[in-house]
């Protein structure tokens, strides 16, 4: 069976299982812990875990299921990629995918059903891209979902997002599947880096970026707007990663999401000051 190879490991985030749940038990120290709440989805950031891995790590806490909880989750839908809005959307079809704490197993089942039902490219581990704003999430997802298997797409900023989200979500119920979504996106990259510059330099360009732009994606996010969403991510580049956002929110809606709570924001100018940098957000999605 073929494996999705880490090629981030030890690089964007720690080689090592060791070096992951330390990093990991950090970030929930430094964020205040895990969320509680009947949590089915969040967006999660994709930066290398020392510019964003905490808040990633506290979202991705918050949708494990609580002790209480007699179900355990058995499938995470991951949306991710950056991608063009006319680029195809893609899935890992089978296999494993690589983790320093071990193989997360691909939910082949799903993944067929998903894919009878949209119109969206099949690619095998050994062909599916190179992506951060996936592999960044996969440690997380193995260490707080170690039993769970994955799909995982790469969905571009259209509105066909939105459908693949529903669609991932109405097959998991036929299969009788209990599953949790994330949506992995970055928010506004600005800067001479990213050639966009439209607030000038310095402290004001942060000022406009976390009280203006990436300000009105999360107000996107959290009122559950697909098409603000998207809309968003086009006209303001505030998010690289709209598609992604738009599925995941699609599928936590039709799993009866009706909350958006904004639990962390960032920006990397805050670890490393310079005229680029980059916003974080992170978000979970509840019944209640």
């Amino acid at each position: 069976m073929e494996k999705k190879q880490a090629v981030f490991a030890g690089t964007w985030y720690p080689g090592t299982a060791r070096e992951c749940e330390a990093a990991i038990l950090q970030f929930l120290k430094e964020g205040q812990g895990r969320l509680s709440g009947d949590f089915v989805g969040g967006i999660v950031p994709h930066a290398g875990w020392y510019f964003s891995g905490s808040i990633a790590a506290r979202v991705i806490a918050s949708l494990a299921p609580e002790q209480k909880d007699p179900r355990a989750v058995d499938t995470i839908v991951l949306f991710g990629a950056h991608m063009h809005r006319q680029s195809e959307p893609f899935i890992m079809t089978q296999g494993w995918i690589e983790t320093p704490f071990g193989d997360i197993e691909v939910d082949e089942e799903l993944v067929k059903n998903i894919a009878k039902g949209v119109s969206i490219r099949q690619r095998s581990p050994n062909r599916f891209p190179d992506e951060n704003t996936l592999e960044l999430q996969y440690p997380f997802i193995r260490y707080f979902f170690p039993k769970a298997k994955i799909v995982v797409a790469g969905v571009a900023p259209s509105s066909f997002a939105a459908i693949i989200g529903g669609m991932a979500v109405a097959e998991a119920e036929r299969l009788g599947r209990n599953i949790r979504v994330i949506g992995s996106s970055d928010m506004t990259h600005y800067g001479p880096d990213f050639g966009f510059t439209p607030a000038g330099l310095g402290e004001k360009s942060v000022e406009w970026v976390t009280g203006e732009n990436d300000k009105n994606a999360i107000a996107a996010m959290e009122k559950m707007d697909e098409a603000g969403i998207i809309a968003q991510g086009r006209d303001h580049k505030n998010m690289c990663c709209a598609g992604a956002v738009a599925a995941a929110i699609a599928a936590c809606k039709k799993q009866g999401a009706v909350k958006a709570i904004a639990l962390d924001y960032a920006t990397s100018f805050e670890r490393s000051r310079s005229d680029s940098f980059v916003g974080y957000a992170g978000i979970v999605y509840a019944r209640s």
